[in-house]
């Protein structure tokens, strides 16, 4: 089977969504959905733990007061982190659920909040590690059955964790979402992103700005340099390393300033191989083997 990709430069990740006050008024957020449209950015990545669902609560009040945007994008929404973060003493413990139950109480609660038809990738967030595979696998394929779903699949899961849980299911698992940028390229030396490619996975990579730490020290510098060059800016140039990798890894960018955003898309598509190296070398602090 070939492998998904994503026709866009970047997603664009929602967790901030509900940190920005102006973002709660539908109308406005309608017309900034409109315009990402117009940019050429039509995927917006969720989770139900944006904001304990408030991102994706916003996101479809957006939607219902324009419904016709529904039928223009794609989303992609995550599940299984339980009790983010607990307030002290209030007796609730962080863990990770991918029971069958859970999952789908999630996929129907996000196609409440969010306002479609359909999810088009629904992941699993991280890994459980009590996790039924038949039982889930079941579950995932019997949501893709029922339309409520487009496609399933995984984020931060080691290839062992998803292979047990694909060997349990008829569809495949499609997309696959690490951590990964110039400043965190283990997923790059410990074959993880190579059993990615191996098995398929549309790779989405998040924090692809490693939080910031690339705009600081020798690889800025490069990154400057490079931006100078390509007539860009330092962000877009990380952008494209990602995109320069085998089977293209989408970015997901949390960014939701227009201007940020503009940015972000002022870049190459992909890299030179030296140039690639060049930063993989300024991040490390050494060049390869």
């Amino acid at each position: 089977m070939p492998t998904l990709t994503f026709d866009v430069p970047f997603v664009l990740g929602m967790m901030r969504l509900h940190e920005t006050p102006q973002m709660h008024q539908p109308d406005h957020l309608a017309d900034w959905i409109e315009a990402r449209i117009e940019q050429g950015l039509h995927w917006f990545d969720h989770a139900d733990i944006y904001g304990n669902g408030d991102g994706e609560t916003l996101f479809g009040q957006a939607l219902r007061a324009r419904p016709a945007l529904a039928k223009r994008l794609n989303v992609v929404t995550k599940a299984s982190i339980a009790n983010d973060n607990p307030a002290p003493g209030s007796g609730k413990v962080k863990h990770y659920n991918a029971s069958p139950d859970y999952l789908g109480r999630a996929i129907d609660d996000a196609l409440s909040r969010l306002s479609v038809e359909r999810i088009d990738h629904f992941l699993i967030h991280r890994p459980d590690l009590l996790m039924d595979a038949e039982a889930t696998g079941r579950a995932l394929d019997d949501a893709i059955a029922a339309g409520k779903i487009g496609a399933a699949g995984v984020s931060n899961h080691l290839p062992s964790q998803w292979r047990r849980l694909q060997s349990a299911m008829h569809q495949p698992l499609r997309a696959n979402q690490i951590e990964l940028s110039i400043a965190h390229s283990t997923p790059l030396f410990d074959g993880s992103f190579d059993d990615l490619c191996l098995d398929n996975h549309a790779p989405m990579a998040w924090s692809p700005l490693a939080g910031g730490r690339l705009l600081q020290g020798e690889v800025n510098n490069v990154l400057k340099r490079l931006a100078n060059e390509h007539a860009s800016t330092p962000g877009a140039v990380a952008l494209a390393w990602l995109r320069s990798l085998p089977h293209r890894p989408v970015p997901v960018v949390g960014s939701v300033k227009p201007e940020r955003i503009a940015d972000m898309l002022d870049g190459p598509d992909t890299l030179p191989r030296e140039a690639w190296y060049e930063l993989l070398e300024a991040t490390r602090g050494h060049c390869v083997a």
